[in-house]
């Protein structure tokens, strides 16, 4: 039967994928790419031929009714995003959601997210977590902060470089500057670094050294 797969691939080495997503990416019909170009770099890395198409935040609400019909009509597709789990802070969603409600199967492989290990190697709890992702770049981004205010779990962000020390200051004046915290970039890169303290001197450390790459923010809930 044809299904929807999705399929996560590295946030970095290219070696940190299973046997079993090479395996279901060179068997499924159709890929789909959140970036084309991305992608190929990998499937070119493991010999996989198949079809690629985008698929992104900006083209998925026109191709989801046509991605099912082709599902339904017998094609097995697997979805990809740039780096990680496809629907975590990525493009997926929506079409899981339609294949659902049209009964089309589902399967999800586990594989890479890059939050974990962040989460982990930051030395905070992380017996229970909450997963913010990105944060509003403007509207409604004092209200997201203040509602995190009374948060008891670790929490856990996704920023830019770009935005990441505006970023820890924001939350340093709704939560407190000594609040503990962590940023780990470049995950399973050669330049892979956790920097740890308060968002303080996390503020200071990247005022003094603007960061490179993806980045992932922990931050300690209240105590």
């Amino acid at each position: 039967m044809s299904k929807l797969y999705l399929v996560p691939t590295p946030v970095g080495n290219l070696k940190d994928i299973t046997y079993r997503a090479v395996e279901i990416l060179k068997s499924v019909g159709l890929i789909l790419a959140e970036d084309t170009r991305q992608a190929r770099i990998l499937l070119n890395h493991y010999g996989i031929e198949t079809p690629l198409r985008s698929h992104h935040a900006f083209n998925e609400h026109r191709t989801v009714e046509n991605i099912c019909s082709q599902i339904l009509e017998g094609l097995t597709v697997a979805l990809i995003s740039d780096a990680g789990t496809p629907g975590i802070s990525d493009p997926g969603f929506l079409l899981v959601r339609e294949c659902i409600n049209k009964n089309i199967p589902v399967e999800t492989l586990p594989g890479p997210t890059a939050f974990v290990p962040a989460l982990v190697n930051s030395g905070l709890p992380c017996e229970r977590f909450s997963f913010e992702g990105f944060l509003p770049r403007k509207k409604g981004r004092t209200k997201r902060m203040e509602s995190l205010k009374d948060e008891t779990r670790t929490m856990i962000f996704y920023e830019s470089p770009f935005r990441l020390v505006k970023t820890i200051d924001d939350l340093a004046v709704c939560l407190g500057s000594d609040r503990r915290a962590s940023v780990t970039r470049e995950l399973s890169k050669v330049y892979e670094e956790t920097v740890r303290g308060t968002l303080a001197s996390l503020s200071e450390h990247f005022s003094n050294k603007p960061p490179k790459g993806e980045i992932v923010l922990i931050v300690a809930g209240k105590k």
